[in-house]
């Protein structure tokens, strides 16, 4: 039996336009002994509600959770509403705001004409109604339509679920398109996924053909098309792609072969009906067209004006004396065009002294600017990608950072901005760490939410790799030549004496020499057999126990094979927090987490305040009938349910992708020839730039080797650079 509650709503404390709402419900029935403590009490609920009304019974499917913040909540799965049947009950619904103009006297007057089935009888033939002395002919007509209408939407609801949707998706579908749900579904079930985000093709795909739509119905090849190029774009980053490719991939998806005829006319109609654009027998998605020529035109308008005329060389040397340091010409030319200009680009490798001057553009414009540091707060904003980038920004400054997602107040629920081009941000001065992490969709975003007026400095090194999503924004805007960069290229002072760097250096270059290895401490290269890699990461960790679990950290290409991240993380638990009776521990998708494991992030929770990638330690874990696990991220200790524990990953070892944007002094990295697919130099190169202090590569010199020639994996096709240069046409 499914577990309910059932009873009365009170009232909404919140509700979305999606139809996410957060109330109050006074519990009258419950399904089970155990939840008879809420009985004749008012709980809170959350779920997907098309309108709830006071004058109806519901019943609430689902199940109890607690949230950390706002406690104990009925968590709403599905709902039924139960039609009134008694007397008092009928006339309360008669006489609410539903239906307009029937008053309690006109109302006792219908109930007592038609008895307990009042309801079902003026569905049925309102000309009943007719024959009730007081009721007119309007009356009538109000009452049936107004009815039909409360249950049509209900009843549309259950259809959507019957067809296989769940109850969130009814709602939101239903919100969407109203009383025309039904005929949407069949005019063009696949219409949905448009409109409503969480839904997938997928998900969609598998109910249209259980509906009876056919394998190669042309509304199911044109909505394959665009899932094809999504997926693409976010598997392999690129922002187009050319028609032949895309025939050949549409087999896979579909599970069928259509006609070369058949693919020609559904791609023509997507793009007659801009769904595609096709330029120069290249095919983008629309979305990703426009967002490429929007970061072209805007930073391209910045690029061309000017913030100020006085030059602040004089300040600058004043700067150096206040803060106690000496800036190298690159330096001194990227703090000084950073005033000057509206847009800049500052790029270089690590050592360069990147983070070190950010601190000096946020004084010049606060002192050419003649402003507070409480107004320095109000107009410039630090923002950075990742959680960890924000964090090691704002200690480098001494000013607030945030990730750009919270400064766009990213709503995880629409899977919108609530900082957009209709509600721009106020601020006059944005400067962004580790650019080359941002994708083409959340560049977009970004500056649609700023002002065009917003001056916009973009510092990173494009010889890492790419951002996760599509494109490779930052690699473009610098390889096209045409927008202001100043490039840090001179070692800083404390990187001077750096293996680590150096070869970092020589990675970027193409080349690797060997004697460079194991001359100092700060590099160091095990070489050995793939099956001896394991033992040395093993005896090598072993060595930092004691040692901050935040700073030292194992980055390795791949998850699977024998030296992958998997095994790795099962072998470290055991020597970095060994079993014991006194810590708990819990299965869950088949790894076995202990209090007191490194964790880490894999998705953006905002509301919490934590980020994919965020490195946390599990602080508790309670077992038996309700599974929690409580992971506390620098003092912030966010509660995860059964349902959420796919969310996070052990962390002794993480992939160098997740590792973007963070440092850490000790990293050991196994370079073995079986990572094959994952052996190419911006990986490699990004995984050894994120050590600081000490680093071990552990396997092959000829796994190296290879990665370092191989420049050609993971080549996105992107348009930025040609747009710059040639313009867009």
């Amino acid at each position: 039996m499914k577990t309910y509650i059932k009873g009365k709503y009170k009232k909404s404390i919140f509700k979305s336009d999606s139809g996410y709402v957060i109330g109050l419900f006074k519990v009258q029935e419950v399904s089970g002994e155990d939840l008879d403590i809420y009985l004749d009490r008012t709980i809170t609920f959350t779920g997907y509600f098309h309108e709830l009304n006071d004058m109806d019974t519901y019943l609430f499917y689902g199940k109890l959770v607690r949230h950390e913040r706002y406690g104990e909540q009925w968590q709403v799965e599905s709902y039924e509403r139960c039609m009134p049947e008694e007397r008092d009950g009928i006339i309360e619904l008669l006489t609410s705001n539903i239906f307009k103009g029937i008053g309690q006297a006109k109302a006792k007057k219908i109930v007592n004409a038609l008895g307990k089935d009042t309801l079902k009888v003026i569905l049925e033939n309102p000309n009943n109604l007719i024959l009730i002395p007081t009721i007119t002919e309007k009356n009538a007509r109000m009452l049936h339509t107004c009815l039909k209408e409360y249950e049509s939407s209900y009843e549309t609801i259950i259809t959507l679920t019957q067809y296989g949707f769940s109850t969130k998706d009814s709602m939101l579908i239903y919100n969407y398109y109203k009383e025309k749900t039904l005929d949407k579904i069949e005019e063009n079930i696949y219409q949905f996924i448009e409109k409503i985000t969480t839904l997938t093709f997928k998900k969609v795909d598998l109910l249209a053909l259980r509906a009876g739509y056919d394998k190669k119905d042309e509304r199911r090849v044109k909505a394959c098309i665009i899932y094809m190029m999504n997926e693409l774009s976010s598997s392999l980053g690129h922002c187009y792609y050319y028609e032949e490719e895309l025939f050949n991939f549409i087999p896979r998806v579909l599970l069928t072969s259509i006609t070369k005829e058949q693919f020609d006319h559904s791609l023509e109609h997507l793009i007659e009906n801009n769904k595609i654009v096709k330029k120069n027998e290249k095919y983008y998605l629309k979305e990703m067209y426009e967002a490429e020529c929007f970061i072209v035109n805007r930073f391209k308008m910045l690029s061309h004006e000017k913030e100020e005329e006085k030059d602040p060389t004089e300040e600058v040397e004043n700067l150096e004396k206040m803060l106690q340091i000496s800036y190298n010409k690159d330096q001194k030319n990227a703090i000084i065009n950073s005033y000057l200009k509206k847009f800049l680009i500052i790029t270089g490798g690590p050592g360069t002294g990147k983070t070190t001057i950010m601190k000096a553009i946020l004084e010049l414009y606060r002192m050419m600017k003649k402003l507070s540091y409480e107004q320095l707060r109000e107009k410039v904003v630090l923002l950075a990608p990742t959680g960890r980038a924000a964090k090691r920004m704002s200690e480098a400054t001494c000013h607030p950072s945030s990730t750009i997602h919270r400064f766009l107040k990213w709503n995880k629920e629409t899977d919108k901005f609530q900082i957009n081009e209709y509600n721009k941000s106020k601020a006059e001065f944005v400067l962004v760490d580790e650019s080359s992490m941002i994708d083409v969709y959340l560049m977009t975003n970004l500056l649609k939410g700023l002002s065009t007026r917003c001056k916009v400095i973009l510092v990173g090194d494009y010889d890492q790799l790419p951002s996760v999503g599509p494109g490779q924004v930052l690699s473009d805007l610098i390889q096209s030549k045409v927008l202001p960069v100043s490039y840090l290229n001179e070692l800083y002072r404390q990187g001077k004496d750096s293996n680590i760097i150096t070869l970092a250096h020589d990675m970027k270059n193409g080349i690797i020499k060997e004697e460079i290895f194991n001359k100092k401490e700060d590099l160091t290269f095990i070489n050995c057999r793939d099956e001896e890699v394991m033992d040395y990461m093993k005896e090598i960790s072993s060595t930092y126990i004691d040692y901050s679990c935040k700073k030292f950290q194992i980055l390795s290409p791949m998850y699977k094979t024998q030296n992958g991240i998997d095994a790795i993380n099962k072998e470290l638990q055991a020597i970095f927090n060994e079993k014991t009776s006194a810590k708990k521990e819990l299965m869950a998708n088949d790894i076995c987490y202990r209090e007191e494991d490194k964790v880490i992030e894999l998705t953006n929770m905002p509301e919490e305040n934590i980020y994919n990638g965020d490195i946390g330690i599990i602080n508790k874990i309670t077992t038996g009938s309700k599974k929690e696990i409580y992971i506390d991220y620098d003092g912030n200790t966010v509660k995860y349910t059964a349902s959420n524990f796919a969310k996070f990953k052990p962390a002794y070892a993480i992939s160098i992708h997740k590792a973007q944007g963070s440092e850490f002094d000790i990293v050991i990295i196994p370079m073995v020839k079986s990572f094959h697919k994952m052996l190419y130099r911006k990986l490699i190169y990004t995984g050894i730039t994120r050590c600081k202090k000490k680093l071990y590569l552990i396997g092959d010199i000829e796994a190296l080797k290879i990665a370092v020639a191989n420049e050609q994996a993971n080549l996105r096709r992107s348009s930025i650079k040609d747009f710059l240069i040639n313009g867009i046409k």
